[in-house]
């Protein structure tokens, strides 16, 4: 029997299609820009990335932070899921799956199979949802991007390292301590 195309004609029927939608296991389903995108379990050089990430934090930062993996945010630009998110202690305790991103002071995404939506779409959501920080680690242009000063729906200001090259994280990650992010793990 031939597929048949059901054309969505609203974003209320994208979304609830989207809310609806079940992936296969390890896969994750973002919506971005009005698109539904599914994407393959990462690759494990991904997976140390953030987790080098996460241990800098839990090593380094002047206060408790949660780094956490797979938090899906509601953000103007569609529905999200940054590769890590980074909040005060407690702060997604009780929510739902989808939570707003009020209070979360950095997100992470590391580029895989398709970087310009991390370089772009995302970008823009992030900034749309005015979230401090946005730190890109892009695996393909061997560079790491921290984001910052949300404005406007996009950053005014932003400050690019190359691989093994230091990058200064500001508050809330050092007040009076230096937290300077070892980007060369990162790769």
């Amino acid at each position: 029997m031939p597929a048949v195309e059901h054309p969505l004609n609203t974003e209320d029927d994208i979304l609830r299609t989207f809310l609806e939608l079940k992936t296969p296991l390890g896969f994750k389903a973002e919506l971005i820009e009005g698109e539904i995108v599914v994407t393959p379990p990462p690759d494990g050089d991904h997976e140390d990335a953030i987790a080098r990430f996460a241990r800098a934090v839990a090593r380094e930062a002047a206060e408790e932070l949660y780094v956490s993996g797979g938090k899906g945010l509601i953000t103007p630009g569609g529905r999200f899921i940054p590769d890590a998110a980074v909040a005060p202690v407690g702060h997604f305790s009780a929510q739902d799956a989808w939570a707003d991103p009020a209070g979360v002071a950095l997100v992470l995404e590391v580029t895989s199979t398709n970087p310009g939506r991390d370089r772009e779409q995302k970008r823009r959501g992030y900034a749309a949802a005015t979230i401090p920080l946005y730190l890109l680690v892009d695996r393909s242009e061997a560079k790491v991007t921290l984001y910052s000063d949300p404005e406007n729906g996009g950053y005014s200001t932003h400050t690019q390292v190359p691989f093994g090259k230091p990058l200064d994280l500001p508050a809330p990650f050092s007040f009076t301590l230096d937290f300077t992010l070892d980007t060369g793990p990162l790769r």
